[in-house]
């Protein structure tokens, strides 16, 4: 498949944006003032560029023929690491708990970490259901039905009222399986979709022959959006996540102006090393966070030494024991395997296209 320059920059944007995310959050709870809401809010669309640039590498490298075996291979890939990082944040969190003296059972925290997806690796859930989803979008041609077009309208607004109408009415079921439902995330199938079916055509030459998406992909749309977030977030009226009502539209302008803007800029070195170990870093990071943290509580760092600490221990961490686990015989599988990344040399036991 030839090489689509612009997801590795997404993917590398995706991955530092999750990373960012959890960064913000445990340095909030040090530093709580308008500058962290304000480097909060390009952090909320980690979770959904991951789910979206996946359906839409699906889609450009099978089209409608996804292959045989096709969702036992995602599985696979997917639900493994889910299981094993699961059971390490779980029992992690089941012995730091009663280590503070918590009264706290062994058997519902696993369940609330492995059956209600109370961890960040819910994202995995997600993915796997929009995977399905492909797969029979594809061998059922549903697109006769569900025109991405229409459809990333009718999403978009189901996403929108889904999240707002579950927030206004305090809807809290256990651990994240609110998070999981697919109908706050189906509009980022449509416009993966959308993007595959426009692809030859989002560039500067060609925009101009999709005109609603030339007009929504416009800097100028973005940079207003952008400028409302943030005075909402300076007169303190939002939350951040990238399960809010505000986040859905963002993320669609956001896409459209990178997708039509990174066409021909090449991946540097170091955004193609970050691509090749996102998976790892997506599941690893909050594990060397919380060693900082550990070592924290007895020496106290200053806040400066110890958002540093997050930064290098987490990062570095996290790729080091990608490394570590691809070049051990089913250690990519247990652990996340690397990305092939052509021009990067590749971990001994191999790498996922």
């Amino acid at each position: 498949m030839k090489r689509i320059e612009e997801i590795y920059w997404l993917r590398f944007y995706g991955c530092l944006a999750v990373f960012g995310y959890h960064f913000l959050d445990r340095l909030n709870q040090h530093v709580d003032n308008v500058y962290v809401d304000l480097a909060r809010i390009p952090t909320v669309l980690g979770t959904p560029t991951f789910i979206c640039i996946s359906i839409f590498l699906f889609s450009v490298r099978y089209g409608n023929e996804p292959p045989r075996g096709f969702l036992l291979k995602r599985l696979q890939y997917v639900m493994v690491p889910y299981v094993v990082y699961g059971l390490i944040y779980s029992i992690t969190h089941y012995m730091s708990q009663r280590r503070q003296g918590e009264q706290i059972d062994f058997i519902p925290n696993l369940v609330e970490y492995l059956i209600y997806a109370g961890w960040h690796g819910y994202f995995l859930i997600i993915a796997m259901q929009f995977y399905a989803f492909y797969w029979l979008y594809a061998r059922f041609d549903l697109e006769r039905w569900l025109h991405p077009g229409p459809w990333l309208v009718i999403g978009t607004l189901t996403s929108v009222a889904y999240w707002g109408l579950t927030r206004h009415f305090d809807i809290e079921p256990p651990g994240y399986l609110l998070w999981i439902a697919p109908l706050g995330w189906i509009y980022l199938f449509f416009l993966a979709m959308l993007l595959v079916r426009h692809y030859p055509q989002l560039t500067p030459e060609r925009l101009r022959e999709v005109p609603w998406i030339a007009r929504l992909a416009r800097p100028s749309f973005l940079a207003t959006y952008v400028a409302g977030i943030v005075i909402f977030t300076l007169y303190d009226q939002l939350e951040y996540s990238s399960k809010e009502t505000w986040v859905v539209p963002l993320f669609i302008l956001f896409t459209l102006f990178a997708m039509t803007r990174l066409r021909h800029v090449p991946a540097t070195p170091l955004v193609k090393v970050v691509n090749q170990y996102s998976f790892g870093i997506y599941l690893a990071h909050p594990m060397f966070f919380a060693m900082v943290d550990a070592v924290q509580e007895n020496l106290r760092f200053s806040l400066p030494l110890y958002a540093l600490l997050l930064i290098v221990l987490g990062m570095a961490g996290s790729i080091g024991l990608n490394r570590i686990a691809n070049r051990v015989p089913g250690g990519g599988m247990l652990f996340g395997k690397t990305l092939y990344v052509p021009g990067l040399r590749q971990t001994a036991s191999g790498s996922v296209r």
